[in-house]
């Protein structure tokens, strides 16, 4: 089973650049541990351009179950098309990065916003980048 865990963190002032966090775990052994800096997005889609970017990586394991574990209500939503907004740019990248996924076939994204326990864990495997 692979196990990735992802963050995608927006600048505060426009024109920044943006970091995507990520490390992926084969069967509790770390494959990838990686902090990528991006050129400047909306804050309301960086974590949809954080999977798109993860997707990628996957694409080796489709073999494998895959979870994702997320710290982001707004992508764990609009991923599984639950999320009310009419926000145009969200809504185009929701439907690119739900392609992305059509590839994979055990993807499943876990958002651990509201478990206080597997929150710690999500932070503690992607501290010290």
């Amino acid at each position: 089973m692979i196990k990735a865990y992802l963050a995608g963190i927006a600048s505060l002032y426009e024109g920044e650049d943006i970091e995507i966090q990520y490390c992926i775990y084969d069967d509790l052994k770390l494959i990838c541990k990686k902090s990528v800096k991006m050129d400047y997005v909306k804050p309301a889609i960086v974590g949809q351009v954080a999977m798109k970017i993860l997707v990628n990586k996957l694409k080796k394991y489709l073999d494998k179950e895959i979870v994702v574990v997320v710290n982001d209500t707004v992508l764990y939503e609009s991923i599984r098309g639950t999320l009310r907004t009419k926000n145009i740019d969200v809504l185009k990248m929701a439907k690119e990065t739900r392609k992305k996924l059509d590839g994979f076939e055990n993807f499943t994204i876990e958002n651990v916003s509201a478990d206080h326990v597997k929150l710690e864990k999500w932070a503690e495997a992607l501290k010290d980048f």
